[in-house]
């Protein structure tokens, strides 16, 4: 099977390098092959160019060309890498995609409409609430387009529309400012069945698994996914 890995970095840092442990977790204790991938960065290419890039990537690694099996294939990001996530799997929904196994969607940023000022979070500082507003601007300088349901699919009624999406696991963290979006995100997911699990990590802030902020839950948070991983590419797919 086929793991493709999106790094975050607000859209705007293009450095996939930082996802290199997490990578290395999965193709050494779930015995997938990780693709992990950059894109093309903010605001030099703005939305949906990384989003479109993303999705091209899941077609050309579901092909049976490839050295792997593209039928039992999943998508996963951490951060901004969650959103795109998010964005490809839903046009493999709406544009009869390749078929995605499992999406993993880790502490993604599902809404750029709301202000980051104004989320709420438990003393999550990670990142700066004026940083996140730079990361934003420069992804989607036009609030009016933030609006879109492939750039904020947790805002509003954008979760709507989801019957058939890809199975998804959500991972929020406690103190993260996203943890509401997610949780959202994940409670619209459940409605229409396509959610896995939610996975809250408790007392831990944005990109904590990144940051080291805390080994053992990092330790047990990955266990987790694993075996949800394991669970969704059992098997060749019929």
């Amino acid at each position: 099977p086929i793991y493709v890995n999106i790094h975050g970095g607000g859209f705007v840092v293009g450095y996939p390098e930082q996802d290199d442990p997490w990578c290395r977790y999965l193709a050494t204790h779930v015995g997938v092959v990780v693709l992990t991938i950059d894109y093309a960065t903010s605001p030099r290419h703005r939305f949906p160019v990384a989003l479109e890039q993303v999705f091209d990537v899941l077609t050309w690694a579901a092909s049976p060309e490839r050295p792997w099996d593209g039928t039992r294939l999943c998508v996963g990001g951490q951060s901004a890498g969650g959103n795109l996530a998010a964005g490809a799997a839903r046009i493999a929904l709406e544009d009869s995609g390749p078929r995605v196994s499992l999406q993993v969607l880790n502490y993604p940023v599902l809404d750029l409409v709301t202000k980051p000022q104004q989320k709420v979070s438990l003393g999550g500082r990670i990142p700066p609430r004026w940083l996140a507003e730079v990361f934003n601007h420069c992804y989607v300088p036009d609030p009016t387009q933030r609006t879109h349901r492939l750039a904020s699919p947790a805002w509003d009624d954008n979760d709507s529309d989801l019957d058939g999406i890809a199975p998804a696991l959500v991972v929020t963290c406690e103190r993260d400012s996203l943890r509401t979006e997610g949780l959202r995100y994940a409670d619209r997911l459940n409605r229409v069945n396509a959610l896995v699990d939610c996975i809250d990590v408790s007392g831990v802030d944005h990109g904590y698994d990144v940051r080291v902020e805390s080994p053992e839950k990092i330790r047990q948070t990955w266990a987790r996914i694993g075996a949800h991983l394991t669970q969704a590419t059992r098997g060749p797919r019929r």
